[in-house]
């Protein structure tokens, strides 16, 4: 069977890579590089990068629409599926149309519930207990199209973005396989519809997004910490300065002023509108990463004179 594969992040690379072993990928379609770092290097995305190790061909299109050679590309390559996991751009019926079954994509979700970019942010920082991947038929909306089939897994209470994608990766290559090995041997498959009144939208994450509000509840706070990690961090203000909290986890007992700084056995704690959070990694915007202790330890002589985040 020959098949095009659209992704570019990790999630993307790790379907990929399960899908080559029942596939032919006449063509891997992926965002172009970007600038990366303090000094704009280009780094190659996960796809690319993997990609280029297995010598497969690679394009990059800067923009999809109305791109007549980039379309005419993948009618040249008669593919029998596209195959779509993490692409990042929305398709037009220009291009899924063209497979001879179907386009298909990978999506990180239980649809209809987080349709749209970041759906893996949204289930952390919202405090699901559960998520899923979804196998659905793609049509022209953000994430409508028909369900194929659906699995489910446990968000456990340390996950973060990076973990519960590694996860949500490997469910996702096992829901493709499933689908593919099934779609070998009958040439179609059973869809059904969403029920698109049950919908809610995931959208891109921002630094405003992630911003602290310390009135808020030590879970709630907790949660936006574990989803805004590993981009682009919860963030807060003290003494004006920037401050990323990257890890944390509630406290019941230890309570005060919204923001207030407490100590408790050496440990580093944030009040919170209820409870507090156990601070265990931390940033100022500039320096490295530090641990709570060694962060609180050198702010001793500070909080005398001013103990609250904001």
């Amino acid at each position: 069977m020959n098949c095009i594969f659209m992704g570019t992040p990790l999630f993307a690379k790790i379907i990929l890579e399960r899908l080559l072993k029942y596939v032919n990928i006449d063509l891997v379609v992926c965002q172009p590089d970007k600038p990366s770092g303090r000094e704009k290097t280009i780094k190659y995305n996960e796809v690319k990068e993997f990609a280029i190790h297995k010598n497969l061909n690679i394009s990059q299109p800067i923009k999809i629409k109305d791109n007549a050679e980039f379309i005419n590309n993948l009618k040249n390559i008669k593919p029998d599926l596209i195959i779509v996991a993490a692409y990042g751009k929305i398709l037009r019926s220009e291009i899924l149309e063209i497979p001879k079954y179907s386009s298909i994509n990978v999506h990180s979700s239980i649809l209809p519930k987080y349709r749209g970019a970041a759906p893996i942010n949204w289930a952390l920082i919202n405090g699901d207990k559960k998520t899923g991947v979804t196998i659905m038929e793609m049509d022209e909306g953000m994430d409508t199209g028909d369900i194929i089939l659906t699995k489910e897994i446990l968000i456990d209470k340390v996950d973060n973005v990076t973990s519960l994608t590694l996860k949500l990766a490997e469910l996702g290559a096992d829901c493709i396989e499933e689908f593919i090995k099934n779609f070998v041997t009958e040439k179609s498959y059973k869809h059904l519809k969403q029920n698109h009144d049950q919908s809610t939208i995931a959208p891109k994450i921002n630094k405003e997004i992630s911003r602290i509000s310390w009135e808020k509840t030590n879970t709630e706070i907790v949660n936006l910490i574990r989803g805004t990690n590993p981009w682009p961090g919860a963030k807060c203000q003290f003494m004006k300065t920037e401050i990323t909290i990257w890890e944390a986890v509630t406290d019941n007992n230890i309570s005060g002023l919204k923001g207030e700084i407490k100590k408790f056995d050496k440990d580093f704690y944030i009040c919170c509108g209820k409870g507090s959070i156990k601070v265990l990694k931390i940033q100022q915007t500039g320096k490295k990463v530090l641990d709570g202790r060694s962060f609180l330890n050198g702010l001793e002589n500070k909080i005398k004179k001013n103990n609250i985040f904001n």
